[in-house]
Formats: structure tokens, C-alpha cells, sequence
């Protein structure tokens, strides 16, 4: 699946609003676990791979379509890679309510797919965008039919001019608003810190150093979030204290920070339950390929038990948080 990553890629340079439209291609919550290649269709999908790469989108989906019918059990992989294709936005001819119907034919048919989950995630961000869109449109529409009405009912022009403007002053602090939290978050807080707190309910991250508050950051845990982690592969955040005792600068979710998990503590209750406690907790970013994705990322609990945020914060937290920091993590 190399594609994706070129996607991401060719996404790049959009206006704030087609910023929106690369939203609703969400891709990344694969998981931990990454994608199937298992099938026995590899030539066909390198074809139409290719006819994406070259921008022919109308090719590609010909080329997925042949698949499906010659090789009906790859028909998720199919559909799937079709929904991405109408709803890129580098496609002049997008459609999201085609992205839909591919996205939901594979839910639908294909009940045990590894592409299921990835599916319902990209059916909820396009849905999401299509709301978004749908509000710029009447908005829009209303500036429109506003400065018609000011065309043809001169007496009434001056009233009309200030309710037009209303508006455009409503979008501009709205704009103003967007970029100063933008800023906010780009701002660097001052080191280092001595300590991070995890509150798995709260689902936040924060820093703090001789007791001072740096930064808080939302976050994503692991699939089954409730209550501690007990047992290896039970998709469980742990609950404890810890340290960080190392860090992955080529991990395959960005950058990635260790935390010193199983403790004295879990690893004496998973003797007593006669299990192995697991390992390999990690504070870290998005799945390589997919940092665009940005904070959508945490409307869905998606880690095998690690502690997940956005590429841009996990490298603000790898400066900001040294090897054998405390790490507390609560309920």
C-alpha cells in the first residue's frame, strides 16, 4: 500500500478549506496492526496503484472494478481503495456520496474484512465533512441572496449592508479565533519536564515541571481503555507509575516514547492470574503516512495500549520530556 503514503503527500499545499476535504480521507486508524496484502491479486492492484500515481483516478477505478468481478475475494481491498479514490482531494471528479457507497457495500458484504473498521472510520469523517461543507454552502448562499436582494430593493440597502456584514465579521473572528489556538498549540512551552500525568477518563496528557502545568494534550488509548492493563494483547492502557526508560526515533507511529511498563505491581498480579503482562507501552504519534489526520485521530480509542497524539505533539513532547521522567498514569 504505498499509495497512501503518496496521497498524503499530494494532499499537501491545499487552502484552509480544502483542508477540511483532506479530513474525510482518514486512512490512519488502521490500528497498531497495519493491512492485509494477502491475496492472490497483486499484478491487478500494482496496475491500478500505478494509474493512481499518474493521477488517471478514472482508470484506477475502471481497474478496481475489473478486480472485484475476476477476483470477487479481494472485492474488500477493491472497494475500499475505490473509496479513497472518489473521495481524494486531488480528484477533480470527487464524490463523496460514491466514497460512501463503496464504504458501505463493504461493510455490507464483507462482514469479516480487515477493511471493516477503516470503513466505518472514513464513513464517519466523510459524513463529518459533508456537514462542514454543507454549512459553508448556506452560508454562503445567504451572502449571496443577501447582496441580490440589496441589487433589487435599493430603499432597503443600508440595512441589508449591515446584515451582510454581520456575517463577514462572524466568519473573520471565526477565522481569527482558528488561527490563535493554532498558535497556541505551536507555541513551545519552556523545560524540561519532570513529570507527566495520564488521566485515561479525562483522556489528556499533561507536562509539568517543579509542579508548574507546561502543556495538556488530548489523546487516543488503547482499544479497550477501560480499567488496567493485566495481560499481553488484552488492547488495555495501564494504570500505575512509571518512568520513561527510552525512545524510537524511526518508530513506525512517528516518534515513540517507552514507558517502563510492567511495574513490580502488574507484573505480580499477572503472576497470580497466570498470565504474561505484555509490553512495548509507548507514548506516540500517527502511523507513518498519515500525520495529516491530525487531531481527528482521538474521536476513536485505536492503540493496542499505547498512548497515542499527533506527529506535531509527539515531537514537541520527545524535546520536552527526558529519559527517566516520571510517568503517572490514572484511571
Amino acid at each position: 500500500m504505498h499509495k497512501l503514503n503518496t496521497r498524503q503527500h499530494r494532499g499537501g499545499g491545499l487552502t484552509a478549506r480544502s483542508l477540511v476535504s483532506i479530513i474525510l480521507v482518514p486512512m490512519l486508524l488502521w490500528g497498531c496492526s497495519g493491512l492485509n496484502n494477502g491475496f492472490q491479486a497483486r499484478d491487478a492492484f500494482r496496475e491500478a496503484n500505478d494509474q493512481f500515481n499518474r493521477g488517471a483516478y478514472s482508470a484506477a477505478l475502471g481497474s478496481y472494478l475489473q478486480i472485484i468481478e475476476k477476483e470477487p475475494q479481494a472485492g474488500d481491498r477493491a472497494l475500499f481503495e475505490m473509496g479513497i479514490i472518489h473521495a481524494h482531494p486531488g480528484n477533480a471528479q470527487k464524490d463523496y456520496q460514491k466514497a460512501r457507497d463503496c464504504f458501505q457495500r463493504l461493510i455490507r458484504d464483507f462482514p469479516t474484512s480487515a477493511y471493516r473498521k477503516d470503513s466505518q472510520l472514513t464513513l464517519f469523517s466523510i459524513s463529518t465533512v459533508m456537514a462542514k461543507d454543507s454549512t459553508i454552502a448556506t452560508q454562503q448562499a445567504q451572502i449571496e441572496a443577501l447582496r441580490q436582494e440589496l441589487q433589487g430593493r435599493a430603499h432597503e440597502g443600508i440595512t441589508l449592508q449591515k446584515r451582510i456584514k454581520a456575517l463577514e465579521l462572524e466568519l473573520k473572528n471565526a477565522e481569527a479565533t482558528i488561527n490563535a489556538l493554532k498558535t497556541e498549540l505551536r507555541a513551545n512551552p519552556k523545560g524540561p519536564a519532570d513529570r507527566v500525568l495520564i488521566e485515561k477518563k479525562a483522556r489528556r496528557l499533561t507536562l509539568f515541571s517543579q509542579g508548574k502545568e507546561l502543556k495538556s494534550y488530548p489523546i487516543a488509548l488503547g482499544e479497550n481503555p477501560d480499567g488496567p492493563k493485566e495481560r499481553q494483547g488484552d488492547n488495555k492502557t495501564p494504570e500505575g507509575v512509571y518512568r520513561i526508560e527510552s525512545r524510537n526515533r524511526n518508530s513506525s507511529y512517528h516518534l515513540a516514547l517507552r514507558i517502563s511498563y510492567p511495574n513490580e505491581k502488574d507484573k505480580k498480579r499477572a503472576r497470580e492470574l497466570g498470565v504474561s503482562p505484555g509490553s512495548d507501552i509507548m507514548i506516540h504519534g500517527i502511523k507513518n503516512g498519515f500525520s495529516w489526520v491530525g487531531g481527528l485521530h482521538t474521536e476513536v480509542d485505536w492503540t493496542k495500549g499505547c498512548i497515542a497524539v499527533t506527529d506535531q505533539e509527539i515531537e514537541e513532547i520527545e524535546k520536552l520530556v527526558p529519559n527517566g521522567t516520571t510517568v503517572e498514569i490514572r484511571p
